[in-house]
């Protein structure tokens, strides 16, 4: 009995308060390119090079998200996935619900967006995956810094940050 006891505390985890989230974000302002900066990855995003995410709502207010990257090297192929992500009604935009495999929804909450839409850190309510991504691929070093501290101040182990290889943005025309 003891035994099952301590079992069954070893596989709870850890409790946290809610998340730290957004105040409110502008859905179609927050649609576009969004540069993954770094990331506490998940199993598919560990060795990601070049990786970005595309948002795009469609007309019933679906979110038609691309997910592109370079696995393992900048000369490696481009692979996609497609989820698609349904915003959860009553957050002001900061919850969503993403969906990779019919009928499972992942946790995704906009835990930090700038005013000028540029820089934005989602996380998971379980700690256990987050993202800093940026409108460019390159990210000043004091705000990575601000952004990892946050994760940091909401219970996330920041030393399982993994920054993303970008190459830099071309040249405008």
């Amino acid at each position: 009995m003891a035994l099952n006891a301590l079992l069954l505390c070893a596989c709870q985890s850890p409790s946290y308060p809610p998340l730290q989230r957004a105040a409110a974000v502008d859905v179609a302002r927050y649609m576009g390119d969004w540069y993954v900066i770094a990331c506490i990855p998940s199993f598919i995003e560990r060795h990601e090079f070049q990786a970005v995410e595309s948002y795009h709502q469609d007309s019933q207010g679906r979110i038609r998200t691309v997910f592109r990257y370079r696995d393992g090297g900048f000369d490696r192929p481009l692979h996609f996935l497609h989820p698609i992500g349904f915003v959860v009604k009553g957050t002001h935009g900061t919850v969503w619900g993403m969906r990779f495999i019919w009928p499972i929804r992942a946790d995704y909450r906009i835990m930090y967006i700038d005013s000028q839409y540029t820089q934005t850190v989602v996380g998971r309510e379980k700690r256990d995956y987050a993202w800093i991504m940026a409108r460019t691929p390159t990210l000043p070093d004091a705000d990575f810094q601000r952004l990892s501290a946050l994760l940091r101040a909401q219970g996330y182990d920041t030393s399982r940050l993994r920054k993303v290889p970008q190459l830099p943005a071309p040249e405008p025309r």
